[in-house]
C-alpha cells in the first residue's frame, strides 16, 4: 500500500518548527537522533508499508524478520510521523536526562525489538485461541508502541498528578490504559495490539525483570543515573533548566509543579495533542499503525 498523497507535508512541517523551537541544541542526543532516524525513514522509506509493516504472517511465516527493525521507524503519512514524534520530543527530553544518554539509548533500542515480538506474540496468541486466521495477517507500523512503553517508564518516575484523556482527569498511573481503550474505540484503524504491546514492554521494565537483565546484559556503560530530587523541563524561551521536585509538591505545599509545555507542542499538553491526534484521520485500509 502506498502512502496517502497529502501535498504539502503539514505535518512534516510542524515538526520541524517545534523542534527548532525548542532548539536543536537543547535537545538531549538520543532524543534528537531518534527523532532524525524517523524523519529520515518518512522522506526516503526503505521499503513500503507493506514492506515495512508487522505481522505474524510476514515474520514468522515468511520469515522476514527484519521488519522487527524496519517497522518501528517507518509511519503511514506525515500526521501519523508528527503526533508520534512530538509526543517522542516530550518523552525523550524528561527521560533522557533523567536516565542518561546510553541508557536512554539502550532502552530505545531494546524496547523497540521487545515491542514488535511482544505484539507478534499477542497477534499469534488470538489467532490460536480465537481460531480467527486474521489476526496473522494484522500489519502494524510506526513508533507508538514504544511510545506507549516510554510513557509507562515515565509516569513510573512520576507517579503523581493527573492526565487529561479526552477532557477526563485520569490518574497517571492509570493514564496509559485509558488512552489504550479511548484511542481503539475512537480511532480503529491504530493497532490496539501494538499499543498494547508497548504498555507490557514498559511493565516488565519498571515491574517485572527486563530492567535487571538489561543491567546484567549492559557491560561497559552504566546503569540509568536518577535524579530524585530534580525534575528536568523546558520553558518557553526553548532552554533546558531544572527545578526542585517532589512526588507530593513542595514541603508543606499541596499544589504540584505546573508544566511548560509551549517550547514542544505548540501550547497544546500531550494529552490535548493526544485528543487531536485520534480526531484527526490516520486509517490506511489494510494496515494498522502504531
Amino acid at each position: 500500500m502506498q502512502r496517502r498523497s497529502r501535498g504539502i507535508n503539514t505535518g512534516l512541517i510542524l515538526l520541524l518548527s517545534q523542534i527548532f523551537h525548542v532548539g536543536v541544541n537543547n535537545i538531549p542526543p538520543v532524543t534528537l537522533a531518534t527523532l532524525a532516524v524517523n524523519i529520515w525513514f518518512f522522506l526516503s522509506p526503505l521499503k513500503p508499508l507493506l514492506g515495512s509493516c508487522l505481522s505474524v504472517e510476514t515474520c514468522y511465516q515468511q520469515k522476514d524478520w527484519q521488519r522487527l527493525l524496519l517497522s518501528p521507524f517507518h509511519h503511514a503519512d506525515d500526521w501519523h510521523l508528527y503526533f508520534n514524534m512530538a509526543s517522542m520530543l516530550w518523552k525523550g527530553i524528561n527521560l533522557e536526562r533523567r536516565l542518561g544518554s546510553k541508557w536512554f539509548a539502550y532502552v530505545i533500542v531494546t524496547f523497540s525489538l521487545l515491542t514488535g515480538v511482544v505484539y507478534l506474540l499477542l497477534e499469534f496468541a488470538l489467532a490460536e485461541f480465537m481460531n480467527e486466521p486474521v489476526f496473522r495477517r494484522n500489519c502494524a507500523v510506526g513508533f507508538s508502541g514504544v511510545l506507549f512503553a516510554l510513557k509507562v517508564l515515565n509516569n513510573h518516575y512520576c507517579p503523581g498528578g493527573f492526565a487529561n484523556v479526552l477532557g477526563f482527569p485520569v490518574p497517571n498511573r492509570f493514564a496509559c490504559w485509558a488512552e489504550l481503550v479511548a484511542i481503539h474505540f475512537i480511532s480503529p484503524g491504530t493497532s490496539f495490539t501494538g499499543h498494547l504491546a508497548g504498555i507490557l514492554v514498559g511493565l516488565m521494565y519498571t515491574l517485572g525483570p527486563l530492567k535487571k537483565i538489561m543491567e546484567m546484559c549492559a557491560g561497559n556503560f552504566p546503569s540509568p543515573v536518577h535524579y530524585p530530587g530534580q525534575q528536568y523541563y523546558f520553558n518557553s524561551s526553548g532552554y533546558s533548566r531544572y527545578q526542585d521536585y517532589y512526588p507530593h509538591g513542595m514541603p508543606g505545599y499541596s499544589e504540584e509543579v505546573p508544566r511548560d509545555y509551549d517550547a514542544y507542542t505548540a501550547g497544546l499538553s500531550e494529552e490535548e495533542q493526544l485528543e487531536r491526534a485520534l480526531r484527526a484521520s490516520l486509517w490506511d485500509r489494510g494496515l494498522n499503525q502504531e
